[in-house]
């Protein structure tokens, strides 16, 4: 439109049902447009947000030596589902009581729940006996 006064624009802004927004105030004359602030402002936001990166979070699952083949299943798929959304995932096997006189029972369960991870992610740290517990952490293939 060019240059025009202040006083034009917001005129011609306001029966437009428009804003007059200021876009460059550094420059001389200062660069105005006539837009739905608004709906700018949701825009902006929007593509901020779809800009944003996701933060990788280290998720657990938890398991026993005698914890039955389903219960296992069920835990490995929703750590399939973490891996998925590009979280790490923590396998625990815990020990309690006399079960850590058998700890290579332990050490199947983890093995058998690396195995079942082994499309959807890679043994970032392998496993590592702890007191009473047995860790390792898995990361995504991506």
């Amino acid at each position: 439109m060019g240059v025009i006064p202040t006083a034009d624009a917001l005129e011609k802004a306001k029966s437009a049902g428009l804003d007059l927004v200021e876009v460059a105030g550094d420059a001389k004359p200062p660069v105005c447009r006539i837009m739905d602030f608004g709906k700018f402002n949701y825009e902006k936001k929007k593509r901020q947000t779809k800009n944003k990166s996701h933060q990788t979070k280290l998720k657990e699952i938890r398991v026993r030596p005698k914890t039955g083949e389903h219960d296992i299943g069920f835990k490995v798929k929703k750590a399939i589902g973490f891996l998925e959304h590009n979280d790490k995932v923590q396998v625990t096997v815990l020990f309690r009581g006399r079960e850590n006189a058998h700890i290579d029972e332990g050490a199947k369960v983890m093995d058998h729940i690396i195995e079942m991870l082994s499309e959807h992610g890679k043994v970032e740290s392998a496993p590592s006996r702890q007191p009473r517990r047995m860790v390792c952490t898995i990361t995504p293939n991506k």
